[in-house]
């Protein structure tokens, strides 16, 4: 039995050790994940791919995601996993933005793909092929690590790639930052320890659950479509011990008929973040499974605040603290520190960690002041340090956990001839936390009512993912606008939220 972490250090002396089991059942081992990752590898080598390069995966759950990922991470490659909800318009902007020359897609996903190679041909490659001819013997050559590079909205709703630098350290050495973080969990090397991922691996906390837990002996149990009654049968079979959520999973779970009867005894983290999470909601959890229930603040530019069960339940509705050797700070617009109680701008940095949005420089300065920086959350912070989030500047739309942007909802609607004037927002939904509502000023004219909206919504779907899509359509005469052109949307949303509590 090894101590020592790290992928291809633990199948080197362990090779028989469980490393993943799919969604079908099917376990993969150590030495197996390693071989099929070092074949990939030297097949994308063989293609012309070097170092700081960029590879687009539109995969499922499954063996072959991790296979290709530790493929890229072992020859200095970026990877960006990319939401298989997407059109293939957008899929092509993030080819595009990213400068992939090389898309592996799953079967299923065959249909947006091919309409992204009718334009994208990747440079010399050739157009789609069998993954299999993707492999290739052998061992690859000038082994470097590699990063992922997950792609995140901005308020402009056009996709950013959140871009960190490469460290040309060997893929054989786990970075430290990897312990730290496990760490703040109670997440040790080996240790018994099974990680369950429920959630899409296109997910950058998804991802990084997933691959640190391969890294630190944890075998992983893969789900390729989430179901709550499944999670806890799955649970209680390989006696998992740490998963990560969103609180809309919280909801479903709690609903499941019988649930008590499933044995979840083992479990010693179960990590929440992405999305606010309703108190009694989780007080629910909290009651049923005990304090392991462990919230974080973060996103994929970095983090972040951490907050136990015990710590929440004497200071309900925080994130947390920050994490050690993390900063987290409320500022003015200037930059000062606002007081104890009084709400700012939500600023962090991660240790020494920085990043850039690809292609955007712009972008990369206003999200920054100083080496921290702001994914536009409000918030303040209590006399001991501990952080409330109370709006989100970006006006996000959370539903499930997913964010959603209504400015890229707004501009795609905007393009319809019969739309003047289009305002995008969330309202309560019971199960999703939010829903997307569109509000519209029809062209002088038109007129509004359900044709219309059927009309917009087929639009629609054609220009965004069927996440994004209003589940409904309201109509206005004149859109709240000052004079300068800036919109009230709180006059058209806080209407819905009447008598509601907004978990933000």
């Amino acid at each position: 039995m090894t101590t020592t972490i790290g992928l291809w250090n633990i199948a080197t002396a362990t090779p028989g050790a469980t490393a993943i089991i799919e969604p079908g059942g099917r376990e993969t081992t150590y030495g197996e994940l390693v071989a099929a990752a070092d074949r990939y590898a030297c097949g994308l080598q063989a293609l012309g791919l070097c170092p700081g390069d960029s590879i687009v995966l539109l995969q499922p759950n499954g063996p072959v995601l991790v296979e290709l990922y530790f493929a890229a991470i072992q020859i200095g490659l970026y990877v960006v996993p990319v939401n298989w909800h997407l059109t293939a318009p957008e899929v092509g902007h993030i080819l595009s933005d990213c400068g992939a020359r090389v898309l592996i897609a799953d079967g299923r996903f065959a249909e947006v793909a091919s309409a992204v190679d009718a334009e994208f041909k990747f440079g010399d490659v050739p157009g789609f092929e069998p993954l299999e001819r993707l492999r290739k013997d052998g061992k690859p050559d000038g082994r470097t690590a590699g990063a992922p590079m997950v792609y995140t909205s901005g308020t402009s709703g056009r996709p950013k790639g959140v871009k960190r630098p490469l460290t040309g350290a060997s893929p054989d050495q786990v970075p430290p930052t990897a312990a730290w973080f496990f760490g703040l969990f109670g997440l040790k090397p080996f240790d018994g320890h099974v990680h369950l991922c429920g959630s899409p691996l296109y997910h950058a906390a998804v991802l990084n659950f997933v691959t640190i837990s391969l890294q630190f002996g944890h075998p992983v149990v893969l789900m390729d479509h989430w179901d709550p009654r499944r999670m806890l049968e799955l649970i209680e079979r390989h006696r998992v011990t740490h998963t990560h959520m969103v609180p809309t999973q919280f909801r479903r779970l709690l609903s499941v008929e019988g649930r008590q009867r499933y044995d979840v005894s083992s479990m010693r983290a179960a990590i929440h973040g992405a999305a606010p999470c309703p108190q009694q909601v989780k007080r629910d959890m909290l009651d049923w499974w005990g304090p392991v229930v462990v919230e974080y603040y973060a996103a994929s530019e970095g983090g972040g605040a951490l907050i136990t069960a015990q710590e929440w339940l004497e200071r309900p509705g925080s994130v947390g603290k920050a994490w050690p050797g993390s900063t987290v700070r409320v500022l003015d617009a200037d930059g000062n520190d606002m007081p104890p109680g009084e709400p700012g701008q939500v600023y962090m940095q991660m240790g020494t960690s920085t990043f850039e949005y690809h292609k955007d420089e712009a972008k990369t300065r206003a999200a920054r002041m100083g080496s921290m920086f702001t994914v536009g959350d409000i918030g303040y912070l209590d006399k001991d340090g501990y952080l409330y989030l109370c709006d989100r500047s970006s006006d996000l739309i959370i539903s499930g956990g997913v964010n959603i942007y209504p400015a890229e909802i707004e501009s795609e609607l905007s393009c319809h001839p019969k739309v003047a004037d289009v305002a995008v927002f969330g309202i309560p939904h019971e199960d999703w936390g939010e829903e997307i509502k569109a509000v519209v000023q029809p062209v002088a004219g038109v007129q509004a009512g359900p044709a219309l909206t059927e009309e917009l919504l087929a639009f629609a779907a054609t220009r965004l993912a069927r996440f994004k899509l209003p589940k409904s359509v309201d109509y206005i005469a004149e859109m709240p606008r000052d004079p300068n052109g800036k919109l009230y949307k709180r006059r058209l949303r806080d209407p819905y939220w009447a008598g509601r509590e907004r978990v933000i």
